[in-house]
């Protein structure tokens, strides 16, 4: 007896296996891109207090930068626990809740990395221009940040979805035409003469 094929995506062709391994391949893609962002936003955070203006910060100030290289460490660590979810569930058929578990950490992550450049732009204007230039930074960025990785995405997503389901309707009823030329059941073809044919 052979074995049962392995269901596949109708839009695809691929198997359930094939799906989660290109899903895993996309999340550590964009993991990459967020390792370098973040890997520029900490050096630049770190570098911070040997500059001679540090020792002129504020409390206030002090304590921004402070949080803010919390959470650049706390991004890293973040990231890197990907990596050891990966050993852990290395070779145990539970690749699902990889993709699944990696899922939530990439979306905590990108929270993550949105305070830190709102808190950055933030402190950049407070230090070089005054306390309502980097509140008003830090809203701006706040807005963009909210637009350009909440709202258009969603927005694009619908239009796509939307589409996606208007040619999927236009198909099926394409399909579901009955094809030309052919006699409906139960027709019989004209004789031509309506006589028994004798002659």
């Amino acid at each position: 007896m052979g074995h049962t094929p392995a269901a596949r995506d109708p839009d695809r062709g691929e198997t359930l296996l094939q799906k989660l391994d290109r899903n895993w391949t996309d999340l550590l893609q964009e993991l990459r891109v967020l390792q370098t962002g973040i890997q520029i936003l900490t050096g630049f955070l770190l570098t911070l207090p040997f500059q001679q203006r540090f020792a002129e910060l504020t409390r206030v100030q002090v304590a921004i930068y402070l949080c803010l290289v919390v959470l650049s460490v706390l991004v890293t660590a973040v990231l890197i626990s990907t990596v050891v979810m990966h050993r852990t569930f290395f070779r145990q058929g539970i690749k699902r809740d990889l993709v699944r578990s990696s899922d939530v950490l990439l979306r905590a992550t990108l929270v993550l990395v949105g305070l830190i450049l709102i808190g950055t732009i933030g402190l950049i204007f407070d230090i070089v221009l005054s306390g309502m230039a980097g509140a008003v930074a830090a809203l701006a960025m706040g807005a963009a940040v909210g637009l350009l990785w909440l709202l258009l995405p969603l927005r694009l997503r619908r239009r796509a979805l939307r589409n996606r389901n208007r040619n999927h309707s236009r198909q099926s009823a394409i399909r579901r035409q009955p094809k030309g030329g052919h006699p409906q059941r139960g027709a019989r073809p004209s004789d031509g003469g309506g006589g028994n044919g004798r002659s």
